[in-house]
């Protein structure tokens, strides 16, 4: 048997206007209540049946009459001073929460007391309509103001672009928070993989991605690394917000803090110095990466390949490759190795066999905006500026051909900062002096 609620009338519902009217206490003034239902009489034929159009009739006459503590105006009675001493009354653009007051088949109406009441209607309910259908009497929801007052007195609502509001404020606490969630994901471009979260799309790039997702293309190819990132596609990752840029309508995310402190005792395991043979799983231009141990990889930058100049990693190892490797630095998750710290360091030698004003031959290895760097030997290897070729890249490439040897006086010579500077114009003045001689 069911029971009905104690300590007042049992809710009525108006069968023209699927309108429900709360039950009230009659001996309760309505503006202790700050509400109080309109009562309809009777039906009155003229409204014409209970087809549609009667029906959103008969909703716009179905109103619960204003709250007696409606928005107040400065020629109104001092009541109206009370009111405002309450609090600021909602502007629009304000998030507003309340309680459900009255629900008809075309409008709801929400307690915002003491300024009034609000209703969601016309556009925003046609808009919210699926949210709306699950909303009942007493419920509380949240609402972006539209309007202050409109004509008949009412607060305007929007319960949609509300929802967008308590969204972007949901991610803004979840990305202080650091929390973890998972999610699908949806597509994949050439940057990154796009998620969908609470209805909003987000950005996970590449970047963000752990060593188990991140795709370590041969070459860098650019159509092979999407087609990695789209193998992700309908893949569950668990992932944690980055950045939120609700007025560019923007959501990142990032894999990393999913997994930071699973990774961090890993990591905490090793220390600078200790030495460990690994697989190299992937290169690309700044360097090549090394697994020292399930979902641990660490980076052995270009400039740590070898002693000798590095210009494609490709070209010392491959994928695949067991390598001997040196931890040279630990920070935060992230292992710094060496391949070249466990091999000799010509400098140390070179510094007993060169000094300043020798003449040494040299092979040219590579250009740069300074210059040009010939070799002397394996790994020992210095500057020629370009100066010495009026500032001029074309003077310098015509001079100075790739793989070629010239001869050259030392001008600078330090083995412990690893740094030689070289001279031709110097070492073709001597030979002229020495032949004129």
């Amino acid at each position: 048997m069911d029971q009905k609620p104690t300590g007042g009338t049992e809710p009525q519902r108006d069968t023209r206007a699927d309108f429900t009217l709360l039950p009230h206490d009659e001996s309760t003034e309505a503006g202790e209540q700050g509400y109080r239902p309109h009562v309809l009489e009777a039906p009155d034929a003229s409204l014409g049946g209970t087809d549609e159009s009667s029906t959103e009739e008969a909703t716009e006459r179905v109103r619960p009459e204003r709250s007696a503590k409606r928005l107040p105006k400065k020629h109104e009675s001092p009541m109206a001073a009370l009111i405002l001493r309450a609090g600021t009354p909602p502007v629009g653009g304000d998030l507003v929460h309340g309680n459900v007051v009255a629900i008809g088949r075309m409008a709801v109406y929400v307690d915002l007391s003491p300024f009034g009441t609000g209703t969601i209607y016309g556009r925003e309910y046609q808009s919210a309509r699926d949210l709306l259908r699950k909303v009942n009497i007493g419920d509380e929801i949240a609402a972006k103001v539209v309007a202050s007052e409109n004509e008949d007195g009412y607060i305007e609502l929007s319960l949609k672009e509300a929802r967008q509001a308590l969204v972007w404020s949901e991610a803004e606490r979840l990305a202080r928070a650091r929390t973890t969630i998972e999610l699908v994901v949806k597509d994949a471009n050439k940057g990154g993989l796009i998620l969908e979260w609470q209805g909003v799309s987000g950005f996970l790039p590449a970047s963000q991605l752990t060593a188990e997702h991140y795709p370590h293309v041969a070459g860098g190819d650019k159509d092979q690394i999407l087609e990695a990132l789209r193998a992700l596609v309908g893949e569950h990752i668990l992932v944690s917000v980055l950045s939120v840029l609700p007025k560019e309508g923007k959501l990142i995310f990032t894999e990393k803090y999913g997994v930071h402190r699973e990774k961090q005792a890993l990591v905490d395991k090793y220390n600078v110095g200790d030495e460990l043979d690994g697989e190299v799983t992937g290169t690309v231009d700044f360097g090549a990466f090394v697994k020292l141990e399930d979902s641990l990889e660490g980076l052995v930058h270009l400039s740590e390949i070898d002693w000798g100049l590095v210009d494609n990693p490709r070209a010392f190892v491959s994928t695949g490759d067991r390598v001997r490797v040196k931890i040279i630095d630990i920070k935060d998750d992230k292992i710094s190795l060496s391949m070249k710290a466990l091999k000799p360091n010509p400098w140390k030698e070179a510094g007993t066999r060169y000094h300043r004003g020798e003449r040494v031959q040299g092979v040219i290895i590579k250009y740069n905006r300074h210059g040009a760097l010939a070799s002397i030997e394996e790994g020992i290897a210095g500057l020629v500026h370009i100066s010495e070729f009026g500032g001029s890249e074309s003077e310098l490439h015509a001079t100075l051909e790739l793989g070629k040897s010239y001869p050259f006086l030392i001008t600078h010579f330090d083995p412990s900062e690893q740094r030689m500077a070289l001279s031709y114009t110097q070492a073709l003045i001597e030979t002229a002096s020495k032949e004129s001689a």
